[in-house]
């Protein structure tokens, strides 16, 4: 759409068609005083709005939709506090790769910077975001605007995924539409050079225990890894993020067990590690530094990883799947006469034993509710996990068919993100069962978006796991002999706070009851709360 003077559109109202053209149909936030032509362009619109009651639950709301549909979430901001509540949400995005645009109002440009007490004003607005985005600009004009949208969906399209602020004063949006307003055509992934392609053959060809860890940068490559795998009978070690890229139920996958000491002692007995879509960070292992003695490939679109903690031998700067691709296809037509390693299989088979054999108490109760829940979910459920114990251990006791059926923000280890991230999942996948997995101490944070799910008739079961605090803290705390402070206080009636917020609410007590629990919650036209005690007899 090509503006001129005479258009009645406001900058407010194109910005809203602007996001229409680059295929954004759902946005999340709360309209303020400082929105209203954003709001009066929605009202023109086909886009959804989703009122959150509070900003960090659209963040979240948006988080959630970007990690199951592969497009970008929207959150739709006023100035000021409406930015610093989603805050956090934004850095749970930018840690974890996920593409968000968050588009807010900001005070009249010509009080910018001053200090003057205008409403909602922050100093730099754009300074506060910068450090959680790919970048953070203000539109200073109404021609800036699409040239900072086109700027912000190439970031989601051609590079490493991040969120991106942009700021629009208030005298900006209200003022004409000026200048070309059409979407572009968006810039790719750059694609792996080929002679790079012949030297990752090349070594891994020649590898005796080859290796291949994935993140949540491999989601689209999974067919050509298990190819890989199975022509060189190499372990497949998943981040939590990478959970099902390689589906959990294969021999030669170990799944999100970097987490574990067994596998983390497996990986140092390889000689080469095909490194693909991971940081091999510590919130993926959770061990400051991984031992890794053996050779590394790293396949990855975000430059900066190739010499990181874990210098790469051979570098693939290159999106995971065409790179896989040529892999597979190289390892076809490599001179050598390649022979899967046979007793691969064997030693990925006993690691996974030491996983169900070799548990704490509490870990062995939540592998008995993890397998419930596996047995007891549609083999497509996607679960939107939050910060607690029950979750930890689902990162290697929970197996998942395929990517993104395992979503936990362990990039930031955000508490509160699981219920807001199930609703902006079921919206961005309607058609397909969701249900989050939150702690006590966590839910808490967010627990007022129950009311967001019950307005929208969402029928999500909400698991929470009541161990009565912040039990992972606590834990810590007594480890080092440090006497218990601020992790025990008194928690809600938890049936009572979500039937006030006109959702379903249950205390499953056994095993059936949580069986039927979960069967009517997807059945149901609202959120349904499901209790579930650590200490329940039924776990023990």
């Amino acid at each position: 759409m090509t503006m001129n003077s005479d258009t009645q559109l406001t900058v407010g109202e194109a910005s809203i068609k602007l996001l229409e053209a680059y295929g954004v149909d759902t946005v999340f936030g709360i309209p303020g005083v400082h929105t209203l032509e954003f709001c009066r362009g929605l009202n023109q619109s086909s886009i959804r709005h989703v009122q959150a009651r509070n900003e960090q639950g659209a963040g979240f709301m948006a988080d959630g939709y970007a990690r199951v549909s592969n497009r970008p979430g929207v959150a739709l901001l006023i100035s000021g506090p409406g930015v610093t509540n989603a805050a956090t949400a934004m850095g749970q995005a930018y840690a974890d790769s996920i593409p968000m645009l968050v588009l807010s109002a900001d005070a009249a440009s010509h009080t910018l910077g001053k200090g003057l007490g205008y409403l909602h004003e922050v100093t730099s607005l754009t300074d506060a975001t910068a450090p959680l985005t790919a970048f953070s600009a203000t539109a200073m004009t109404a021609e800036e605007v699409p040239a900072l949208f086109a700027r912000a969906f190439s970031v989601f399209t051609s590079q490493r995924p991040r969120p991106v602020h942009i700021a629009i004063p208030i005298d900006v949006l209200e003022m004409p539409a000026t200048g070309n307003w059409e979407a572009i055509e968006l810039p790719r992934l750059p694609t792996a050079a080929s002679e790079k392609i012949e030297q990752a053959c090349a070594l891994l060809s020649s590898a005796t225990q080859p290796m291949i860890c994935v993140g949540g940068g491999a989601t689209l490559a999974g067919d050509a890894i298990t190819d890989i795998a199975e022509k060189l009978g190499a372990a497949v070690i998943s981040s939590i993020a990478g959970k099902g890229i390689v589906p959990g139920a294969h021999p030669l996958s170990l799944g999100g067990g970097v987490t574990r000491a067994e596998v983390q002692e497996y990986l140092q007995q390889a000689d080469v590690v095909l490194a693909i879509g991971t940081e091999l960070s510590e919130v993926d292992s959770f061990a400051k530094t991984l031992e890794i003695n053996g050779k590394i490939i790293r396949i990855d679109i975000d430059n900066s990883k190739m010499n990181d903690l874990y210098p790469a031998e051979v570098e693939l700067l290159g999106e995971a799947k065409s790179s896989c691709e040529a892999i597979a296809t190289a390892l076809d037509n490599s001179p050598e006469d390649l022979t899967p390693r046979p007793q691969t299989v064997a030693e990925v088979a006993a690691i996974k034993q030491q996983f169900r054999t070799h548990l704490s108490a509490g870990e062995a109760r939540h592998r008995k509710a993890l397998d419930l829940l596996r047995d007891a979910l549609p083999a497509n459920t996607i679960v939107m996990a939050d910060v607690c114990q029950l979750v930890y251990t689902g990162a290697f006791a929970f197996d998942v068919a395929a990517p993104r059926l395992w979503n936990y923000p362990g990039g930031y280890c955000t508490l509160g993100s699981a219920m807001p991230d199930a609703i902006g999942a079921k919206l961005a996948r309607p058609d397909t069962p969701v249900v989050a997995f939150a702690g006590d101490g966590g839910f808490m944070f967010t627990v007022q978006e129950l009311v967001t799910g019950a307005e929208l008739g969402l029928p999500l079961p909400i698991i929470l796991w009541n161990n009565d605090g912040l039990k992972q803290i606590q834990d810590d705390m007594v480890l080092r002999g440090i006497g218990l402070v601020g992790v025990t206080g008194i928690n809600p009636d938890f049936m009572a706070l979500a039937q006030a917020c006109r959702c379903n609410a249950t205390r499953a007590r056994t095993a059936e009851e949580l069986r039927t629990a979960l069967q009517d919650a997807f059945a149901a036209d609202r959120p349904t709360l499901i209790e579930v005690g650590e200490q329940d007899a039924w776990l023990n």
